[in-house]
C-alpha cells in the first residue's frame, strides 16, 4: 500500500474511523454526553479500541504519519478513560452488619421464574427488581412474600413496574419520579436507618436523550440530598461510567460496589453477548453505596429470558468514623 493509489485508499479508509472515534472521545474529554449517536456509543467506549487500532494499521501501511500520530493520541485517551471512575477506599468505622443486595432487570417480567429461583438460591437481603409487570408483582408476593415480608413497589405494565423487596423492616419513603417506577424506602439494618432507592431512568434512545439526562439528574439530586445518610442506590441506570450524567451521580460521594470489588468493567447488557463476548457488553446495572459500606464481592448472574445480567453484591455496613 505504498504506491500513491494504495496510500490514498489507506488514508481515505482510516480518516472516517479516526474522525468517528475522535468525536466520541472528544465528548468524553469535554465531560459531556453530547447528542445522538454519542451517548449510545459512549456506553461501549472500550470497544472503540477496535476501529482506532484498525485505523492505526491502515495509517502504518499507507505510511501516513499524521494518521499514526492521530491514532496514538486516540488510543492513549481511550486507555486513560478505561480506568475506574469515582472514589474507592474502605470505611474507617467498625462493622455493624453484613447484607447481600441483588439488582435485576427482568425485561417486561419475562424472567420472573429465573428471578424467583435465583433469589431462593442466593438469599439476598435486599432485592431491587426493574421491569416487573403486574404478573411479576403478583408472583413475587405469592412466592417470596414469606421470606421478604417488607416491600415497596410502583405498579405498572411492561417496563414501568418496579419492586423493592427486603428482609429488613421498611418505612415508606418518597421515591424518585420518572417515566418508569423508581420506589424508595428506609430500611432498619441492625438499628441503623439505611436509605434505599431503586434506579431505572429512561435509556438514551434517539429522541429521548434529554429525558435520560434529566432522570439521571434527578437521581443525582437524590444522592446529593442524602449524602449524610447510609444509602444504597441500585438498579438499571441505563448508563455506564463513561457517561457524564452517571459520573455526576458518583460525584455526590456514592461509590460503585462493583468497582470496590474489582469488577468495574464487567458487562451486564446486552446479556446475550455479555456472557460469551464480554467486549461487546457494557455495565449499566449498578449498586451504588455511600461511604458507610464496604463491598466484599460482586457477582454477575445470567438469568434466562432477560437481556440484562443480575448483579449480586455482598456489603458490610460500618459505623461512620
Amino acid at each position: 500500500m505504498t504506491d500513491r493509489p494504495g496510500r490514498r485508499l489507506g488514508i481515505w479508509c482510516a480518516t472516517p474511523l479516526f474522525a468517528g472515534v475522535s468525536v466520541v472521545v472528544g465528548c468524553r474529554v469535554a465531560d459531556t454526553d453530547g447528542i445522538t449517536p454519542v451517548p449510545q456509543l459512549l456506553a461501549f467506549l472500550p470497544w472503540l479500541l477496535a476501529p482506532a487500532a484498525l485505523g492505526l494499521a491502515l495509517a502504518l501501511l499507507a505510511r501516513w504519519w499524521t494518521g499514526v500520530a492521530w491514532a496514538v493520541a486516540v488510543l492513549g485517551l481511550l486507555a486513560w478513560f478505561m480506568e475506574p471512575y469515582g472514589r474507592a477506599g474502605a470505611p474507617g468505622g467498625p462493622p455493624v452488619a453484613a447484607l447481600r443486595v441483588l439488582t435485576s432487570n427482568i425485561e417486561f417480567g419475562q424472567a420472573t421464574d429465573a428471578l424467583v429461583a435465583t433469589v431462593r438460591e442466593e438469599r439476598p437481603d435486599l432485592v431491587f427488581v426493574q421491569e416487573c409487570d403486574y404478573r411479576c408483582d403478583a408472583r413475587l408476593k405469592r412466592d417470596l412474600g414469606a421470606d421478604y415480608p417488607h416491600r415497596q413497589a410502583v405498579a405498572g405494565g411492561g417496563s414501568a413496574g418496579s419492586v423493592l423487596l427486603s428482609r429488613f423492616p421498611l418505612k415508606a419513603a418518597e421515591g424518585v419520579p420518572g417515566t418508569m417506577g423508581m420506589p424508595g424506602a428506609v430500611a432498619d439494618v441492625a438499628g441503623r436507618a439505611v436509605r434505599l432507592q431503586l434506579a431505572h431512568p429512561m435509556p438514551p434512545l434517539p429522541g429521548q436523550v434529554d429525558v435520560w439526562r434529566r432522570e439521571l439528574g434527578t437521581l443525582r439530586d437524590f444522592a446529593a440530598a442524602h449524602a449524610g445518610t447510609p444509602t444504597v442506590l441500585a438498579g438499571d441506570f441505563n448508563a455506564s461510567q463513561d457517561h457524564a450524567a452517571f459520573r455526576r451521580v458518583l460525584d455526590t460521594g456514592l461509590r460503585d460496589a462493583a468497582r470496590l470489588a474489582g469488577s468495574d468493567r464487567t458487562p451486564t447488557w446486552p446479556a446475550r453477548t455479555a456472557g460469551s463476548t464480554p467486549a461487546l457488553g457494557t455495565q449499566i446495572d449498578h449498586v451504588l453505596v455511600s461511604r458507610d459500606f464496604a463491598a466484599r464481592d460482586a457477582r454477575f448472574l445470567d438469568l434466562a429470558d432477560t437481556d440484562h445480567r443480575a448483579l449480586l453484591v455482598d456489603l458490610t455496613l460500618h459505623e461512620r468514623d
